[in-house]
């Protein structure tokens, strides 16, 4: 039996979803999926450099299963350049602490009320407007 996959902390999700050979309909290609744990492994260690260690540490997963999902981003990147085929963003997430938010004014933190409206809250410690999402941990 599959052991169901762990939380990974993933910053932001894209906001480019395709990529593909130009001048080719994307009708006649083949597509291959890149999950945003893999998405994430690639911008944290080839983007912004950062070691195994530090990136392991912000996903919050061990070093050997960032290895793995670099390894495995890696491999299907580069197979979509060389053989010509469509890179889709996987973006299927369930968001946990999907209603938290930090005031960054006080950096308290606190939950939304069911029914309010992001644009219309203020921090109910010291009433400022300027409010943080915290949602930035997705479910595999």
């Amino acid at each position: 039996m599959v052991r169901q996959k762990k939380c990974r902390v993933i910053g932001e999700k894209p906001h480019v979803l395709y990529f593909k050979p130009r001048g080719i309909p994307l009708r006649d290609l083949e597509e291959i999926k890149l999950t945003l744990d893999e998405l994430e492994a690639i911008k944290l260690k080839d983007l912004m450099k950062l070691s195994q260690e530090e990136c392991a540490r912000r996903m919050q997963i061990s070093r050997p299963t960032f290895h793995r999902i670099l390894a495995s981003a890696r491999k299907k990147i580069a197979t979509c350049i060389i053989h010509g085929k469509a890179l889709k963003i996987d973006e299927r997430v369930r968001l946990v602490n999907a209603r938290k938010y930090r005031c960054l004014k006080c950096m308290k933190e606190f939950k939304l009320e069911y029914g309010s409206k992001p644009k219309n809250f203020a921090c109910p410690y010291c009433g400022s407007r300027n409010i943080e999402s915290l949602h930035k941990i997705v479910w595999r």
